[in-house]
C-alpha cells in the first residue's frame, strides 16, 4: 500500500496529513518555533500514532517557509520541497471536490491563488490574516489568545462598531442591502463592550479577505471561494462569509480539514515535474 506524509511547516505551526489510496489519514498539527524539531517531532508522532514503520512510508512531500531549513532526508525517507502555491491550489481543489476555483490560505498573512485541474497560479496576498487579528486584539483588548478571542467576540453586537450602509442613506442602493458595511470601525461607540469589539475585529479581518478573493473570482471569472488554513477554526467567520456570498454572489466554501489544505495539496504534487525537488 503506497503511503505518502505530506507536511506544511509555517512560522509558528506544522502541520501533517498522510495519503493513501485517494484517502486523507491523520491530519494533525504541533506547534513549535523551531521548524527543523517541529517535523522530526510531527513525523515521530504520526508513525506511532498510526503503528508505522519508516518503511511503510513511500516519500514525504514538504511544502511552507519551514521548508527551507530542511535540506536533508527526514529518517532516510525520500523527501521533497513542493512549490507551496500548487500545494495551496490543489489541496484547496482536492479538499472541496472542485475542478477549479480561487483557494483562499489564511493564515498569519493571506494568499489567493487560482486553481484549475492540476495547474495554480499565484494571484496575489495581503498582510491581513490572523497575525492581524492577534496583533490588533493584543493592542486593543489586551487579549492575546487566540481561543480567548474567539471566546471573547460572543455576544457581540457589530452595531455598536461598524457604520452600515443603514446608518449613512435611508435610500435603496443597488445590490447594498442596509445591513452591509460602509466602514469597519466607522461607528466605534464610547460604551462598546469588548464581546463588541472582539468581534469587530474578527469582522475586519473576514471581510477584508473575502472582499479581495470576491475580486479575485470576478477576475478570474469563476463563483467558487475556497477558504483553507487556521482562520477557518474561527466559528464567527462562517456568518460573516455567509453574509458576503449573497453580497458579491460568490460561494464561499470551507472544507473538511481545511487547516490541512496545504499538506494536503503537497502530497498531490507529482515527483517529475518542476514543482517538487529531490533533497
Amino acid at each position: 500500500m503506497s503511503r505518502v506524509i505530506g507536511i506544511d511547516i509555517g512560522g509558528s505551526t506544522t502541520k501533517i496529513v498522510g495519503f493513501s489510496e485517494g484517502k486523507l489519514f491523520s491530519p494533525f498539527l504541533v506547534k513549535a518555533t523551531d521548524p527543523v524539531s517541529s517535523v522530526y517531532g510531527a513525523l515521530g508522532r504520526f508513525l506511532t500514532e498510526n503503528g508505522l514503520q519508516l518503511s511503510h512510508v513511500d516519500r514525504i512531500m514538504m511544502t511552507g517557509v519551514g521548508s527551507s531549513f530542511i535540506n536533508d532526508k527526514i529518517f532516510g525517507i525520500p523527501t521533497y520541497k513542493v512549490d507551496e502555491f500548487l500545494a495551496i491550489g490543489l489541496g484547496g481543489l482536492f479538499l472541496s471536490s472542485l475542478s477549479k476555483a480561487v483557494i483562499v490560505s489564511m493564515g498569519t498573512g493571506t494568499a489567493y491563488v487560482y486553481a484549475e485541474g492540476d495547474h495554480a497560479v499565484h494571484l496575489g496576498g495581503t498582510g491581513v490574516g490572523g497575525g492581524t487579528l492577534l496583533g490588533l486584539s493584543n493592542r486593543m483588548l489586551n487579549i492575546r489568545n487566540f481561543d480567548d478571542i474567539i471566546e471573547t467576540a460572543n455576544g457581540g453586537d457589530l452595531s455598536h462598531i461598524d457604520l452600515s450602509i443603514a446608518d449613512i442613506t435611508h435610500d435603496e442602493l443597488v445590490n447594498l442591502p442596509p445591513e452591509t458595511t460602509a466602514s469597519n470601525f466607522g461607528k466605534m461607540q464610547d460604551l462598546a463592550t469588548k464581546a463588541d469589539v472582539a468581534l469587530g475585529i474578527i469582522n475586519l479581518v473576514f471581510q477584508t479577505i473575502g472582499t479581495l478573493a470576491a475580486f479575485a473570482a470576478r477576475n478570474e471569472k469563476v463563483s467558487d471561494v475556497v477558504l483553507t488554513g487556521n482562520l477557518t477554526n474561527v466559528p464567527q467567520g462562517k456568518g460573516i462569509f455567509d453574509a458576503m456570498s449573497g453580497l458579491f454572489k460568490v460561494r464561499y466554501q470551507i472544507p473538511p480539514h481545511a487547516e490541512y489544505a496545504t499538506a494536503a495539496g503537497a502530497t498531490l504534487v507529482s515527483i517529475n515535474g518542476n514543482h517538487a525537488k529531490a533533497i
